[in-house]
């Protein structure tokens, strides 16, 4: 395990849906920064672009002091591959992991709002993945659970006003509103797209702190597993 210099370098990690991110932290700084739709490339499109980063930054693999990965919950296939690549950077870098929710992630990025924040992915069977976060004063904290819901369910439990986000929610938008009138707050699509930076940044603190995750024993973070067909017997 690396010891702590005097300038830090992360490397943040997201490819929890279609929509992946990295970002590059330095010093406490973000310094480079991509967010793209990659739907299932994840695989074909990661490391290339960690590549770019870093050729843009004039930053080398050697030089970082931690990763920083999305931990789930998300797609089965995206997830594998940010926690494997981010793995298996760790090992071969002999540097510290810390693996971070992505509900938390995507929350994270709407704090300065002071509003409860309830990041919303889409779990299948209708049902929703989600949590509830907010900020208040200096502290940033987690209300609720992360766990499986329906819209209905959700909508029942909201008191407040409330900011919600995540790449599902344009698809319910017009549900919200109508069960949840002025107390729904919902953003433009720039203003909802999931920044790595943000992972970054909540990573740094835990990484800090010396709050690291076990490299061997980090894995990713799913509510089911995946959909497996069973072959039909001839």
């Amino acid at each position: 395990m690396s010891v702590l210099r005097e300038v830090e370098i992360q490397i943040a990690i997201d490819t929890s849906t279609d929509t992946a991110g990295l970002a590059l932290g330095q010093d406490g700084e973000v310094v480079a920064e991509l967010s793209w739709l990659c739907g299932r490339h994840h695989s074909t499109q990661l490391l290339p672009n960690l590549s770019h980063l870093l050729n843009q930054t004039g930053l080398s693999l050697e030089s970082a002091d931690c990763i920083i990965v999305a931990r789930g919950p998300g797609s089965y296939n995206g997830l594998r591959v940010g926690i494997s690549t981010a793995k298996g950077l760790a090992f071969s870098l002999n540097i510290p992991i810390v693996g971070i929710s992505t509900l938390e992630a995507e929350a994270y990025q709407h704090a300065a709002t002071g509003l409860p924040v309830c990041p919303i992915f889409n779990a299948g069977r209708e049902e929703l993945a989600t949590a509830t976060y907010q900020k208040k004063g200096k502290e940033w904290r987690q209300l609720t659970e992360e766990r499986l819901t329906t819209i209905d369910s959700l909508c029942s439990e909201i008191t407040a006003k409330t900011v919600f986000c995540g790449e599902f929610v344009p698809s319910i938008a017009d549900k919200l509103k109508e069960q949840l009138k002025q107390k729904a707050v919902l953003l433009s699509s720039a203003q909802g797209l999931r920044r790595a930076g943000f992972l970054a940044e909540l990573g740094l603190k835990r990484f800090r702190a010396g709050d690291c995750d076990n490299t061997a024993g980090l894995q990713p973070f799913y509510f089911r597993g995946p959909a497996i067909t069973k072959a039909k017997h001839r």
